[in-house]
């Protein structure tokens, strides 16, 4: 029995489920965007609190969207050349990419938020402005699980990449889309 489609199966829907849930944080901007709008012009007031969760729905949808992003193929990507891979190819550009680029960077913003999340969850760090959310140290948070989700969705990819490598044999036509083969 091969381990790697079990492992993908695993892995492939912690992203996928994530980022759909973290969606309809969108619709929860929009609205506090349209409030914030409201109360400053028709009202003539404004609200620390609104203001602030703003900056908060924003990160969340972004910091915990950015492995939903890469499981989709929706990173920004320099795909000139590469566009013209073949299947196998493409699987070595996948490999190669996640293993030399998203590991490295992924594990850097890891290893250099750790000290920095950690001072916020030591004093409860909120916000210094009056009437603020006093819940900063949980937003600084998302720079730890944002690596973490990104480096699980890229060992998904690599593991996808090798499945396909070992699968695809020089004889044989490419596969026309490598996500559907594994």
């Amino acid at each position: 029995m091969n381990v790697l489609p079990r492992i993908i199966s695993i892995l492939d829907p912690i992203n996928e489920y994530l980022g759909r849930a973290i969606a309809t944080l969108a619709l929860v901007l929009a609205a506090i965007v349209f409030a914030i709008v409201a109360l400053r012009y028709g009202f003539n007031t404004s609200n620390q609190w609104l203001s602030e969760s703003m900056i908060y729905v924003h990160g969340m949808l972004f910091m915990l969207g950015m492995g939903y992003t890469l499981r989709h193929d929706g990173h920004v990507r320099v795909d000139v050349l590469s566009r013209h891979f073949s299947a196998r190819g493409a699987a070595w550009r996948e490999l190669f990419g996640t293993i030399f680029l998203l590991f490295p960077v992924s594990l850097f913003l890891l290893m250099m938020s750790i000290d920095y999340v950690a001072a916020g969850w030591s004093i409860h760090e909120g916000s210094m402005e009056p009437g603020g959310i006093p819940y900063l140290y949980l937003l600084k948070t998302l720079l730890i699980i944002m690596p973490i989700l990104l480096m699980i969705q890229g060992l998904t990819e690599a593991l996808r990449a090798i499945e396909i490598l070992r699968q695809h044999h020089p004889d044989l036509p490419d596969h026309a889309d490598a996500r559907e083969g594994v």
